[in-house]
């Protein structure tokens, strides 16, 4: 049977099936523009990392140049608090921008050195003591420093404005090895810290501390570059065809292959095989995973991966990703120096950065004495503003070269702060406080 259809119907098929292509394209262009708005936000954001990255280092300059003026332990006191403030601004514009870490370790050491050797300063002139001969010469090779990392940043920032390609676009083909004015400017700004003075310290960030070796590397057997490849595709979900070896090798403290991959970047230790981060560069568009959600799949990708042993300690969330700090756990004991970080993206629960670089360098076979001191009595040495909630061993690291084992408490303060404190299990002494930020999607301390 044939069906006949009338020119009435058949005009009213074609104006539903034009109206659906309309509602269709328009709902196409809505999401373009969003799409686009979000770019536009993204990259406006790098355009404000640069810009503050070089305004902190402008003021770096600038208080240092003051502090070789300085005589009284109490302005030196007041530029040291300023020091370790604009280090402290210029590490998290670092941060923000869409390059590893690695491709800048030279400068990431400097803006951690001026912090600590900042907070150094502050001490002594905390104790009515005015710095000493060397410390106006470090001081002057330092300002030096910064004022060079100044000009540089706002060249690049000058170049970047007036190219026609986007910051994402840059670091992305900077990641796969490419050449531009970009990854010869963050060339020369990495170049720029082979004449730092070495800073011997203490604190965390002093070079005798910086350079020592890793246990676990020195150890271990030198693994080929084919056999780091196929360790690299595991971590980031790729085909080890996938993944070419950048012409950026690693060497320093921790020698490494590079691999790359389309916005992938992966580093495999030479001796051992272990991969020491992985980041994969891409856009968040939502966050509609919570944290608590973040941190299960984060612990589900070091189970995969073969990773043990680890406890979430803290997380924060920064446009749309969620970055999960695990320590080592020994025996019931929680270790604070060797760490491992995955970050999780927020809209889909992707993987796209793990780092264990602190977990390869302090992580060492121990063997902790037992504590001289008991649970009880240290506990009686907490201030009365604090009521205990838990407690438990820790090992912390200290602002020289040893580890501390520590009764860890958390308490309640009477104006209802969370707070940290570390107890020395021989000597009885707080070695440490912080308190405990629960905010929206993060936990973190200060």
């Amino acid at each position: 049977m044939k069906t006949i259809i009338s020119r009435r119907t058949l005009v009213r098929i074609i104006s539903f099936a034009v109206a659906i292509i309309a509602v269709l394209a328009a709902a196409d262009v809505v999401y373009m523009c969003r799409l686009s708005r979000a770019e536009r936000s993204i990259e406006y954001g790098y355009q404000e990392a640069v810009e503050e990255l070089a305004q902190s280092a402008d003021k770096i300059s600038a208080t240092l140049t003051k502090g070789l003026y300085a005589s009284s332990p109490q302005m030196m006191q007041k530029l040291s608090s300023e020091l370790l403030s604009e280090a402290a601004n210029a590490k998290n514009a670092l941060t923000r921008l869409p390059v590893a870490t690695s491709n800048l370790e030279k400068t990431e050491k400097f803006l951690s050195q001026i912090g600590n050797y900042a907070y150094s300063l502050s001490a002594t002139a905390a104790d009515g003591s005015t710095p000493s001969y060397e410390d106006y010469v470090t001081m002057s090779s330092l300002c030096d420093n910064a004022e060079a990392f100044s000009n540089e940043l706002w060249s690049l920032k000058s170049k970047l404005l007036s190219n026609d390609k986007t910051i994402t676009e840059l670091f992305s083909e900077l990641d796969d090895g490419g050449e531009s004015f970009l990854s010869d400017g963050l060339s020369t700004v990495e170049e720029g810290f082979e004449n730092t003075p070495k800073l011997i310290y203490d604190g965390p960030f002093s070079d005798h501390i910086l350079e020592k070796t890793s246990e676990i590397l020195s150890n271990a057997e030198e693994v080929s570059e084919e056999e780091a490849r196929e360790i690299a595709a595991k971590y980031c979900g790729l085909e080890s065809y996938q993944l070419k070896t950048s012409e950026y090798s690693e060497e320093g403290t921790m020698p490494s292959y590079r691999f790359t991959s389309n916005g992938v970047s992966v580093s495999v230790t030479k001796n051992g095989g272990y991969v020491s981060y992985m980041l994969k560069r891409q856009s968040v568009r939502s966050s509609d995973l919570s944290a608590e959600e973040a941190v299960e799949s984060a612990k589900k990708y070091l189970e995969n991966i073969g990773i043990e042993s680890m406890e979430e300690t803290y997380y924060e969330t920064y446009n749309g990703v969620c970055t999960v700090n695990f320590a080592y756990t020994e025996n019931g004991v929680t270790c604070y120096t060797d760490l491992i970080k995955v970050a999780v993206a927020l809209d889909d629960g992707e993987i796209i950065g793990y780092d264990a670089r602190g977990f390869l360098m302090n992580h060492v076979e121990r063997t902790l004495s037992e504590p001289t001191l008991s649970e009880t009595e240290c506990q009686s040495k907490l201030s009365p503003m604090l009521s205990v909630e838990s407690s438990g061993l820790a090992v912390i690291p200290s602002d020289s070269v040893e580890e501390k084992l520590c009764y860890e408490y958390k308490c309640h303060s009477t104006d209802g702060h969370t707070v940290l404190v570390y107890v020395n299990t021989e000597t009885g002494e707080e070695e440490d406080i912080l308190i405990l930020l629960e905010t929206e999607g993060s936990v973190l301390t200060v």
